[in-house]
């Protein structure tokens, strides 16, 4: 039998070698994150797969799944050894080899897999690793299949089956792109993209996928490197939209297209230099989406702008959204509860539903919906439709250090405070409190329609802070200072990645 995964081993420890290693902490609230090998051993990783294998059993799925990895030089190693924890389980796997996450998930419907296994720790620094996985497609584990797998992983209740089997599947990515492009609508103009991926895996498909659309495409950071020698492939990192930024402004590109280490994530940047952050493109898709599927209902995060609920154009038009969970694995199973055409995340994942997409985040299928967007407005630019938005001042996702043991009672002590204010009639930023939104965090509103949000991290050692306001760049200000004033009041809570 597979020994059980023992958890404080350490790599300097002989049993390092002998014994499976599995920090708890990997455990995420919809994917698995760990630092490699300290956290997580080879062993470790059979013992992941074994556990997947023994869940899926337990749900009563067809136990066929398709994996794959990303470029990191350890991945294919980590993809290898999960593969035989799987067959050891009795799961028929097939393995499309290097690919994006959402070439993973499309794998489900072209392979007809029920289940799927990535490979990929997205745009986390090098020496992470995680798995991205599944067992009812389109959507992948949230926490409650997250907590049961962590059960079965640490504790060793694995069961072995018979029926087991694997096979490489040749040349999948070209029938993941030629879906794409079947689905795509012919460009009716030449425009030209700088095609950015961060040094990521995303190199290897997106540039080539924008000219066989027409494109003229210039490549930025395109070879893979998995120490990202410029900056993380995160399309919410101010140093990715500004290396894409200073690369439309120097080559007179229409617009700049940002892809994470993983593929499933996209971010933008219009013909000036400006980035135009995630929330507010999917303001605009919604505008342009709406148009061609009349009674259309969206999904979008708390970290996203209020405009999906103000904008006029979208009230006009009777469009309904949906406020929800933060996390790909949230959205995108509330989109597919919901029946929405889309759901939107201010982290750049967009889930496109049918007759769009099939309900996953993808990033070069996001890409492909911006360019059409543009394509339909002959004459006007991403700025143009970007100006044509209601004004608000808002703040990119803002990540202060605090570990993932207390991050979640962090979260909790500041909802107590920011309740506690408004019971007792006590201003935050300077304006009386009107609403605390708390289906992930707190989301605390103010009487002239200026928010901020608090959450936990769901992947790394963080809490997320965003900020937003109509009024005025002041009162943006003043928001993200008055919130960060109750965080300091935690002294587990550290320095910021970046701030406003």
């Amino acid at each position: 039998m597979f020994p059980k995964p023992h958890p404080s081993l350490t790599p300097n420890t002989f049993a390092f070698e002998a014994l499976p290693l599995v920090a708890p902490t990997g455990f995420r609230e919809y994917d698995a994150r760990w630092l490699f090998p300290k956290d997580l051993n080879l062993m470790g990783v059979q013992a992941l797969g074994l556990g997947l294998g023994t869940l899926i059993h337990e749900r009563g799925v067809r136990p066929d799944i398709v994996t794959g990895h990303d470029f990191r030089a350890y991945s294919a190693a980590i993809k290898l050894a999960l593969v035989a924890g799987m067959q050891a389980a009795g799961l028929r796997v097939k393995d499309i080899g290097l690919c994006l996450s959402p070439m993973a998930y499309f794998g489900q419907f072209a392979l007809d897999c029920p289940c799927v296994a990535m490979v990929t720790a997205s745009h986390n620094d090098n020496g992470w690793t995680g798995v991205k996985m599944g067992a009812e497609r389109p959507m992948t584990f949230g926490p409650d299949e997250m907590s049961r797998l962590k059960e079965i992983v640490l504790s060793g209740a694995f069961q072995y089956r018979s029926g087991g089997a694997y096979e490489f599947v040749e040349g999948f990515p070209k029938v993941y792109l030629d879906d794409l492009l079947a689905r795509a609508r012919p460009l009716t103009r030449k425009i030209k993209v700088v095609a950015a991926c961060g040094n990521g895996t995303a190199g290897a498909f997106a540039p080539g996928l924008l000219e066989a659309l027409g494109c003229e495409v210039v490549p930025l950071d395109v070879e893979a490197d998995a120490t990202f020698p410029r900056y993380n492939p995160n399309p919410e990192d101010m140093a990715m939209l500004h290396a894409i930024a200073d690369t439309v402004r120097e080559t007179g590109a229409d617009l700049g297209l940002g892809f994470d280490g993983d593929g499933d994530r996209c971010g933008v940047v219009d013909e000036k230099g400006h980035e135009i952050f995630a929330d507010k493109v999917g303001v605009m898709l919604a505008r342009d989406l709406s148009l061609q599927h009349p009674g259309a209902r969206f999904v979008v995060d708390v970290k996203s702008t209020g405009l999906f609920a103000t904008d006029p154009e979208l009230r006009g038009r009777g469009v309904v959204t949906d406020y929800w969970k933060t996390g790909h694995s949230y959205i995108k199973r509330r989109v597919n509860e919901l029946n929405a055409l889309a759901g939107f995340e201010k982290s750049g994942h967009f889930f496109f539903n049918e007759p769009v997409g099939r309900g996953y985040d993808d990033g070069l299928l996001t890409a492909i919906a911006v360019l059409e967007m543009l394509d339909r407005n002959p004459g006007r630019s991403l700025s143009d439709l970007y100006a044509a938005l209601p004004k608000t001042w808002g703040s990119p996702t803002m990540s202060p250090h605090c570990a993932d043991e207390v991050k979640y009672g962090v979260v909790e002590t500041v909802t107590a405070r920011l309740r506690a204010m408004q019971a007792a009639g006590e201003p935050v930023a300077g304006e009386a409190i009107t609403d605390l939104v708390t289906v992930n965090g707190v989301r605390v509103m103010t009487q002239d329609g200026t928010w901020g949000l608090v959450r936990a991290s769901s992947n790394k050692p963080e809490l997320v802070v965003v900020v937003e306001s109509p009024v005025s760049e002041a009162r943006l200000k003043a928001m993200f200072h008055g919130l960060d004033a109750i965080l300091r009041e935690n002294p587990q809570v550290g320095a910021y990645n970046q701030t406003i």
